[in-house]
């Protein structure tokens, strides 16, 4: 019987990725599912749609119950969370090294180390030496990943990474693929495990 698996899109500078990204193993193994980590760059999608910045920071209104609203959903879930004094952030390398680590076997723990520098420590995580410092922490050789996630090829793999996610009609992160259907947002989690489970 093949595994049954929950695609899991996140960019790095989202607030609500980082709601899902911490939790998400949890639910998944309750109902016996895989988790695919996909990162990928909300910044070439938000340009497509006519935004040069967060949608959050150029709707106040909207920003300002988003930083409340995480706030919330954060203390219920039992996560530390520090407001950034940045954002968003840039989490391109940080989703390059992602990319790399996928296949390897360390992406879901590379992930929640990024996520956690950013939004419980109030950390730079385009920072090279924060990045590099979190690969340790992992035993990674930060130098030989460095140089590998700025190659040519992996580059041009999270381009096509993030082609791929606008396919899937991909607009915000975090989102949840399941069988080619998606579902958009922190909150529609259970739904795509619930989507998954029935295989």
């Amino acid at each position: 019987m093949a595994t049954r698996r929950l695609e899991l899109w996140y960019e790095f500078a989202s607030t609500y990725s980082y709601l899902s990204v911490m939790r998400v193993e949890k639910v998944a193994a309750a109902a016996r599912l895989e988790v695919a980590w996909r990162p990928f760059l909300l910044g070439p999608i938000f340009r497509a749609q006519g935004w040069n910045d967060s949608p959050f920071n150029l709707y106040e209104a909207k920003g300002r119950y988003m930083w409340r609203d995480v706030e919330r959903l954060a203390a219920g879930y039992g996560l530390p969370f520090r407001r950034p004094s940045l954002f968003p952030r840039n989490g391109l390398s940080a989703a390059r090294i992602a990319l790399l680590a996928e296949p390897e076997g360390w992406c879901a723990d590379w992930t929640r180390a990024v996520f956690s520098a950013e939004f419980a420590h109030d950390r730079e995580i385009g920072d090279t030496a924060i990045l590099s410092g979190l690969l340790e922490t992992l035993g990674q050789d930060p130098g030989a990943v460095l140089v590998r996630a700025e190659s040519d090829s992996n580059k041009a793999a999270l381009r096509a990474q993030t082609e791929r996610a606008q396919q899937l009609g991909i607009f915000g992160a975090p989102s949840f693929v399941v069988d080619g259907e998606l579902y958009w947002g922190n909150d529609r989690l259970g739904d795509a495990v619930a989507k998954a489970a029935l295989g």
